[in-house]
Order: C-alpha cells, then structure tokens, then sequence
C-alpha cells in the first residue's frame, strides 16, 4: 500500500496526506501584509491537493524581517487578508500552517532598522554588524513570537512552525559560530538552547493544547565547530518533551563557510537519525523531486512528512500527480472534475 497517502494525524488536526509545501519566502509584502499574490501562491498549492501548507519566514517584529519584502504578523492589522487565505486552504482539504520568524543578524534592512543578534557578528562582511540582544531585548524577543501565535490562531492556522533553521535569530543563539556570549544564553548547550525553549514555552501559553506545534532546525552548520547532528538529536529530545510534535529538517545557512553536499534526498539522513534517536515524528525537505522519493521516505520510515520546496514552484499540483502515478483516487476540486483522469 502506498504510505505517501496516509493520513497523518498531529494532535487533534489530520493532514490527508504525507506531503506539505515548505516555507518560501515570496519578497512580495509590503509592510508585512499579505496580498493577491500570497492567496495564489498558497492557494494553488490547496487546490494542487497538499496535506499541508506553510507560510514563508513571517516576521514576528518588523526588525525580524529577512528582508522589507516579506511576510509579517506583528500587528492585528496584518490578520484580515491572512484570514481569507487560511479559509481558502481549509476549504480545498489543507492544514493551513504559518511559521513564525525572526532573521536576526541575516535581516537585510536596507538602514530602515538595525538588525540584531546573540552577539555582534555579522553574518559576513556584505552585512551591518549586528546590535547584540541584551536581556530586555531577548524578553521582547520571547513576547512577539507569543504575540504572533497568538495572532496566527485568530488568522485561522491549525498549526504553527517556529523558525529555528537557515542562520536567523535562533539558530544563532544556538550554534557557538555566531553565539559567543558568556550570559545564561551562551557558552554551553543548555545555555544554546535556552531561548528556543522559552519561546517554545511562553507559546504554549496561548497556543491551544489541542494543536500541533512543529520546529524547523538546521541539523547541522556544515562548518567545523559549528552545531551539529549530534546536538541536534539531543536537543530534539528536549522539544518532544516540551511538547512539540514534528521536528522538521532542514541544514545549513548559519556560515559562509559552509560546504554542503547538495544532492538528492541529502537531509533526508537528518530526519531519519533524529525520528530514530529522539522518538519524535520528523519531516524531510530538500531535493525531493519525484513521486518515488517522496514515497520511499515514508514507505522506509526516514521521515513523517515529505516538504516540497522548489519542485512544489515548478508543479503546483504535485501531490495530485502522485496520486495518479500510484493509481490513488485522490480528491479533485470541484471545478476540475471534468479535466480528472480515470485510473
């Protein structure tokens, strides 16, 4: 039997399927609003038949932007036209998902705001020099991601995805490359660890039980002395017992420096060892360009979820083109009936 089909349930929500459309920013907001383009784009992806979609890098702070471009929900205003997209998702069959970010010392701000960081190093010699977070400005940190769940619920997501991932703001206080402070947030794993845990914490305020919680993670940094895979096993246990529900497995973006061996299915390993190792329900992205890798991954238990990125760019309805090349009658909008093949 095909697993890519299965249905996964996270907490009291089921997605229909194994596959979800992976964050990708847009660059197409203004002041952080959703628009036409946003309902489309994800739009497209509903009707395509994904189980889940998530939302690009939306900015928990204007200065959490990646770039003046992007997705925000720092404010209520923000909240209408995402409140259209979200009813459009559910009502094609997808869990609207939102993942919530801060780029930190990567946030490109064209001087209209200066980005921060764990310490003041910048991301390379291109970028400003980060001002480095002081207690008060990591507490502020802590409120706007509570803030912006509190603000996705009212949006209509089912589920939020905390940014963890790709050199922004959390994952610099996790890796030692670009975390050199010698406070309670630095030096040692625990200390590393401790405001992705405090987010994740002062989230599950406001966030309702009954509702699924994933984190996106660099597994590794692919530079020496960076974070690595084995940290990230450990710190996936911690979040099981936090209470999160899926880790989602990405790499890199933390260093310049970085060499990484794109191929592939090439961190569809990460997934595999932390869903064995950790216990907890992983998703795998990266290069995952055929119905036959997508299934694989579930069939052989590397991973929970299959995240489409790119190739999700070049064929929207690729979950229905799964279905077809494994002979499943899967669900057509309405108004493509007449166009459904017959199997």
């Amino acid at each position: 039997m095909t697993q890519l089909f299965q249905p996964l349930t996270l907490k009291s929500i089921t997605l229909k399927n194994r596959i979800a459309i992976s964050p990708m920013c847009m660059y197409s907001s203004e002041d952080g609003f959703a628009n036409d383009w946003h309902l489309v784009h994800l739009g497209s992806r509903a009707v395509g038949g994904a189980g889940l979609i998530i939302t690009e890098a939306t900015a928990v702070s204007p200065e959490g932007r990646i770039s003046p471009d992007d997705l925000g929900i720092w404010k209520d205003e923000h909240l209408p036209y995402l409140q259209r997209i979200t009813t459009f998702l559910r009502k094609h069959g997808s869990v609207a998902g939102m993942q919530l970010a801060h780029a930190g010392r990567k946030s490109e701000s064209e001087g209209k705001w200066t980005p921060v960081a764990p310490s003041a190093i910048p991301f390379s010699e291109t970028y400003a020099v980060p001002e480095a977070l002081t207690k008060d400005g990591i507490n502020k940190v802590v409120l706007d991601f509570t803030a912006a769940a509190k603000r996705a619920l009212s949006a209509g997501f089912q589920l939020i995805e905390i940014h963890a991932a790709h050199g922004y703001l959390i994952h610099e206080f996790l890796s030692p490359l670009s975390n050199q402070r010698t406070d309670e947030y630095g030096g040692s794993f625990e200390n590393r660890t401790r405001l992705l845990r405090e987010i994740v914490a002062s989230i599950k305020i406001v966030w309702p039980k009954e509702l699924p919680i994933l984190v996106r993670i660099s597994a590794t940094d692919w530079v020496d002395g960076g974070w690595t895979i084995d940290e990230s096993v450990r710190l996936a246990k911690l979040l099981k017992d936090d209470g999160i529900d899926l880790i989602d497995c990405s790499s890199g973006g933390l260093h310049p420096a970085q060499k990484i061996p794109v191929g592939p299915l090439y961190q569809t390993p990460f997934a595999e060892r932390i869903k064995k190792e950790a216990g907890i329900l992983t998703g795998a992205v990266g290069m995952i360009t055929t119905a036959d890798e997508a299934e694989s991954i579930i069939r052989d238990g590397r991973a929970d979820l299959v995240l489409l990125a790119r190739e999700s760019l070049r064929r929207p309805y690729f979950p229905l083109e799964a279905a077809r090349h494994f002979n499943i009658d899967a669900e057509w909008p309405e108004q493509y009936l007449y166009a459904k093949p017959s199997l």
